[in-house]
């Protein structure tokens, strides 16, 4: 397995190796079956533990543990990278780029070389001098004369002094002769040898002597490429990781782990994986909560190991472990950059989960909710999935950011309607925009309801939306995507909240089946008010039917994201890294639950898109409300409502002409000729009273915030 720190901005030399290294040794299953301990006879595997570890994995889907006979355990006469000549040609393709890429690495490092080994040979004289000294003298007899002298035994303590003094006067004269050799023939050699063989001999000498002095961790050549840390999976390995995490016993009987198939390599080349079977009485949820022990147990990292249920037992699993970080590489640009028009009854591509498949979501009858911390990719997902979205110029958007971040300005190109933030902008107050818009989408869901009921049955089957009645123009009813980022924010806006919180519980639960999705996003999960518009706040996030989950800050809030019990089957974004960006766990969209990299659309790209998504509605003649140019005019008013909305945070009260003028500067489609008589007279027909109210030190006329609230929930209850 590769390290997650291997250097990935640099060539993958390794790679191009291993296509022209031989057939690595394979490990059968049924030959590791038959490797047991003597004492097993009843079908115990042994262990073989102690394999090297690999440099990089065999490229291509093979067999880790080939299905052949046990008389015929032959390797191939011929290598793979020899077979035919396609195989040659690529191999000597891979070996000179990587001869030409060391040659060029070293080349420019030659003279750093040559200075370090000139300063290490100097250190290695003299330690190659001080071991030779070491060697004359014997020391490594010191020790036992010592313990002759210790053990008070003068015989063999003169005998083996007489040994050493021996042995010494013969080493004495080794090393005198190869003294004089050296100093004597070397003036020779130099004055008669060729100049190359001089050359060869001194350089030889240098390399010698510099690897004896330079320290064991610094060497003075670097290598040219960074290997990967690898191992290889066979069985033995497995069952070993599973016996420490404590998922059965090699020694009891019906307590082994079994293998359900034969383990291989995926289809893409990418990692190994078999079909494990549990002893009976473990399941599937004890091998996903032993799933950091088992990656102990492999010698790999936890993002590198994989457990997937087999529908078949609640005892049997898929084991797929990856030869290197699967989520540390990004899945790479949307293919949305196309800018060709998309069908949003087809699914939207969202990513490629951790074997690298493509990721896709059918939008159609979706809600889909998605939560993270801040800054881990949450609105470029929503994004990707708006974006999409555009792209279908028979799809009516309306985007609604309560963060007012610059990621969705540019969707004001194509969106029927759209509010940014909380602060009042040219189109009016958001917070109104968003209710306005909310309530006009009920309004639309209840009658598509109605109209889809009356329709025959050979127009509209079982009295759906359908593709045909969606792109009609003639039946008005037209998929609309319903696009919330940051929407906790509409949930602390004060009274104005409490309608916009139960329109989302309303919409959400019934306008999918409408045709009316909608995509959410948050990083605040937990929840935000208080009282009523709390429990709405809940009862929205958990009518989600697709969940997206990328990094989070515990179990619990993951939980809170994928859905009550996605800890206990083993999914909990609290364990992605920081630096998986855009990296999520994908539950509720199909029987699987991966982990999704999703596709990058930055700004650019996404400005790209919706410039293209535009011109498309152009086209089709569906480009409509603010986006069209529209004015969007509220149908009806609410007095006490807007009156509400006009009191700044901390006001406790205000006076009728203040009132009418904000009333006027902010609502001119309503209260354009608003004055401080007529709005005392309409608000006090509600029961508020009109008392005095402060300004500068001047006491006039007005109301209290608290009688507006009053009226407002006498208005509800009543």
């Amino acid at each position: 397995m590769t390290s997650p720190n291997d250097d990935r901005d640099r060539f993958d030399w390794r790679a191009a190796e291993a296509d022209l290294a031989a057939d690595a040794d394979v490990v059968d299953l049924d030959a590791a079956r038959l490797r047991r301990s003597p004492g097993a006879a009843d079908g115990g595997q042994g262990s073989h533990f102690d394999l090297p570890l690999d440099e990089q994995p065999s490229p291509g889907g093979v067999l880790v543990d080939p299905p052949v006979s046990k008389s015929s355990r032959q390797a191939p006469i011929v290598p793979t990278w020899l077979s035919g000549w396609h195989n040659l040609r690529h191999a000597a393709k891979h070996a000179a780029k990587v001869t030409g890429y060391r040659a060029g690495f070293h080349a420019l490092r030659s003279p750093w070389y040559a200075v370090q080994a000139g300063f290490w040979a100097t250190v290695g004289v003299f330690r190659l001098s001080g071991r030779l000294l070491r060697w004359w003298w014997v020391l490594e007899q010191h020790s036992l004369r010592q313990h002759a002298a210790d053990a008070n035994d003068p015989q063999m303590w003169l005998k083996l002094h007489r040994e050493a003094k021996s042995t010494r006067a013969w080493r004495a004269f080794v090393l005198i002769a190869a003294a004089v050799t050296v100093l004597c023939g070397g003036p020779l050699a130099y004055a008669l040898a060729p100049w190359w063989t001089v050359v060869i001999v001194v350089v030889a000498a240098v390399a010698g002597l510099a690897h004896i002095g330079r320290p064991a961790d610094r060497p003075i050549i670097t290598p040219a490429t960074v290997a990967g840390r690898f191992r290889r999976i066979n069985p033995d390995i497995v069952l070993r990781a599973y016996y420490a995490a404590g998922l059965g016993h090699p020694d009891k009987p019906h307590q082994r782990v079994e293998f359900g198939s034969t383990m291989a390599r995926d289809a893409s080349g990418t990692g190994s994986q078999v079909s494990i079977d549990l002893p009976y009485g473990k399941t599937f949820d004890d091998a996903v909560k032993a799933r950091g022990a088992i990656a102990s147990g492999l010698d790999v990292a936890i993002s590198q190991v994989f457990i997937t249920r087999d529908p078949t037992s609640h005892r049997r699993h898929t084991l797929w472990v990856a030869d290197k970080d699967p989520l540390a590489q990004g899945a790479g640009r949307t293919p949305l950059l196309k800018c060709k028009p998309t069908d949003i009854w087809q699914p939207a591509p969202f990513g490629l989960d951790e074997r690298g498949n493509k990721v896709s979501i059918e939008l159609m009858w979706s809600s889909i909710l998605i939560g993270a911390q801040p800054r881990q990719g949450k609105t470029f997902a929503a994004r990707l999935l708006a974006l999409y979205a555009a792209l279908d110029p028979y799809v009516k958007l309306t985007v609604l950011d309560g963060g007012g971040k610059p990621d969705w300005r540019k969707f004001a190109l194509v969106a029927d309607r759209c509010a940014f933030g909380l602060a009042m902008t040219r189109d009016g107050d958001p917070a109104e925009i968003v209710l306005e818009a909310l309530r006009e989408i009920k309004a639309d869901v209840q009658d598509r309801y109605e109209r889809l009921s009356k329709l025959p049955v050979d127009v509209c089957p079982e009295g759906k939306l359908t593709r045909a009645i969606a792109r009609d123009p003639k039946y008005r009813m037209p998929v609309r995507m319903v696009v919330l980022d940051e929407f906790q924010e509409y949930f602390d806006l004060g009274e104005i909240s409490k309608e916009i919180a139960a329109l989302f519980v309303y919409l959400v639960k019934v306008a999918p089946a409408a045709g009316v999705m909608f995509v959410d996003a948050t990083q605040r999960p937990s929840g935000i008010g208080a009282g009523q518009v709390a429990q709405q706040f809940i009862s929205f996030r958990d009518n989600h039917q697709v969940r997206f989950s990328l990094r989070t800050g515990s179990w619990q809030v993951s939980d809170l994201v994928l859905g009550s019990g996605a800890y206990s089957e083993g999914f909990d974004s609290s364990t992605l890294l920081p630096s998986y960006k855009g990296v999520g766990i994908l539950r509720g969209a199909s029987d699987a639950t991966p982990t999704v990299r999703t596709y990058l659309a930055d700004a650019d790209d996404a400005e790209k898109i919706l410039i293209a998504a535009r011109k498309l509605r152009e086209v089709a003649g569906t480009l409509t409300g603010m986006a069209a140019g529209e004015d969007i005019a509220r149908a009806s008013r609410d007095v006490l409502a807007d009156v509400r909305a006009m009191f700044e945070t901390g006001e406790r009260g205000m006076q009728w002409e203040d009132l009418a003028d904000r009333l006027a500067g902010r609502l001119p489609e309503h209260y354009a000729d608003i004055t401080a008589e007529s709005i005392s007279a309409q608000v006090r027909a509600f029961g508020v009273r009109s008392v005095d109210v402060k300004r500068s030190g001047k006491a006039l006329k007005g109301a209290k915030v608290e009688d507006i609230d009053t009226a407002i929930a006498r208005r509800q209850t009543g």
